[in-house]
Order: structure tokens, then sequence, then C-alpha cells
């Protein structure tokens, strides 16, 4: 891959991921997100945007999971999912 100011290729120390998962606890509101609590302190959610379920790689090792877009008291935009195998909840900004 090329770097687009100098024209050089990157290394792989260069690559990072985006959108990785972080884990969070949900307190739910009528059986959806209503606080997520890090750490940093209590996100409000303000309104769930929408709701979608995954069910995948049954002959692997299964994925199924509750995803939620939701929008928070400041007005950002997250994916909260809960894992359906573990229960545990993550959080993608």
């Amino acid at each position: 891959m090329r770097n687009a100011q100098r024209g050089t290729r990157n290394s792989g120390k260069e690559f990072r991921a985006l959108n990785v998962p972080e884990r969070v606890q949900i307190e739910l509101a009528n059986g959806r997100p209503g606080k997520i609590l890090k750490a940093r302190g209590t996100r409000f959610v303000e309104a769930v945007l929408e709701c979608w379920r995954i069910d995948d790689e049954w002959w692997r090792k299964p994925i199924s999971r509750t995803y939620y877009e939701v929008v928070l008291e400041t007005g950002g935009r997250v994916v909260l999912f809960q894992d359906l195998t573990t229960n545990e909840w993550w959080m993608q900004s």
C-alpha cells in the first residue's frame, strides 16, 4: 500500500483496526439499551434508530448478536450489540 503523501510503501506496523468493539455495561429500559456504563462515565441513549439480529457461522463458531444503532444524549451515534452466546455488550463508534 502506498503512502499518498510521500509515495512510499507502508510497513505492516502502521496498520490498525477500525471500529474495534469496546466492551461496555448496559442498563436496559423497556428491553432496549437505556444507559451505557463505562469507566469514563455514563452515557444516556436518546433514541434507538434501528435494531437487527445476526445468526451466522453455525458450521464453525456460532455468532449470534442483536445490534442497536442508537443516538446518544450528546447527539452522537453508536452501534451497540449484545453477544447472545456470552451475554456481553459491546459498543462501536
